[in-house]
């Protein structure tokens, strides 16, 4: 069978979020020109830019799919697919579940790190959680254990059916500045069989790509038959791998070149339309200016000139 790998940062901001610094047409133009096949735009509670981003992928060959980092009442947490605004803060829990509702996949972003609103374990909903109690903390050795259920026959109406839980951790974010908070998620993701995406939480232009997700999808022959469902569908597989753990300096500092020329570029080639469009302006203001008075000039011409008739 046919198999596409497709490149994705699913956790990028651009200048649509209060942190973020970015328009999202260079954050695109870097995405393509630095290798990726999609890039996510998960500014924190506002979906504008992310819709427009998803819009405007195809014309530089990219994958479009729409996100959102959402403030929960537990902490931050990616939904990734959606096409309109999480409720905010929302236990975690049922905020999974509205994005499932809705066709996006659930993402843990930085988790653990409450310094950066990551979710503390105990509140992330996994796969086969009861669904009236929250994740146990026990099962990889951190917090206190649940109370145990009482076992129950699988065909007893009163079973609590079990839910499906998150979609994927972000097991590594670029963004941290040591490697014990990526092992924490990476461990928690194994331990309940979760699939793993790297991110670059990028907030400026040289850290987007900086950590991807390698997406394997199948039945396509390359990355320009895969649609945003198909990227969706093999997270929800678990078809990711992860890259950026050790990314090379080479690979950095091209990176950081490429993003500080595009950059560069892109202001002079928007600072060169703003300046023709203001001066533009500034010459039809002078002209009906001049226009105005003209105008005014003659009116009092001719009501001087009555006086002597």
């Amino acid at each position: 069978m046919q198999r596409a790998t497709v490149r994705i940062d699913p956790h990028v901001h651009s200048d649509g979020s209060y942190d973020g610094h970015e328009p999202v047409e260079l954050i695109l133009e870097h995405a393509a020109d630095i290798g990726l096949d999609a890039v996510v735009i998960t500014d924190h509670d506002t979906m504008s830019e992310s819709l427009r981003a998803a819009e405007l992928a195809p014309e530089y060959d990219l994958i479009g799919i729409p996100g959102v980092e959402v403030s929960t009442a537990h902490g931050h947490l990616l939904a990734i697919g959606v096409e309109e605004m999480p409720p905010h803060r929302a236990p975690y829990d049922e905020t999974v579940a509205w994005i499932h509702d809705h066709g996006g996949v659930a993402v843990v972003p930085h988790p653990f790190q409450r310094s950066r609103h990551g979710v503390r374990r105990r509140h992330v909903p996994v796969p086969g959680d009861e669904a009236d109690g929250p994740a146990g903390d026990a099962a990889d050795g951190d917090g206190d254990a649940d109370a145990e259920s009482p076992d129950m026959d699988a065909e007893s109406p009163d079973r609590v059916p079990p839910r499906r839980g998150v979609d994927a951790v972000e097991v590594f974010n670029a963004w941290l500045f040591t490697g014990y908070r990526n092992r924490k998620a990476r461990r928690f993701a194994t331990v309940h069989d979760l699939p793993g995406v790297a991110a670059s939480d990028a907030h400026t232009l040289q850290y987007v790509g900086r950590a991807f997700t390698e997406v394997e999808v199948e039945g396509a022959a390359s990355a320009a038959e895969v649609t945003a469902a198909d990227v969706l569908d093999a997270i929800r597989a678990g078809s990711t791998t992860v890259s950026g753990k050790r990314a090379p300096v080479p690979m950095a500092a091209r990176h950081y070149a490429i993003a500080a020329a595009r950059k560069s570029g892109y202001y002079a080639k928007t600072g060169a339309v703003k300046s023709a469009a203001t001066a533009k302006w500034a010459a039809f203001s002078a002209a009906s200016t001049a226009r105005v008075g003209a105008l005014q000039g003659a009116h009092r011409l001719a009501r001087i000139a009555a006086w002597f008739r």
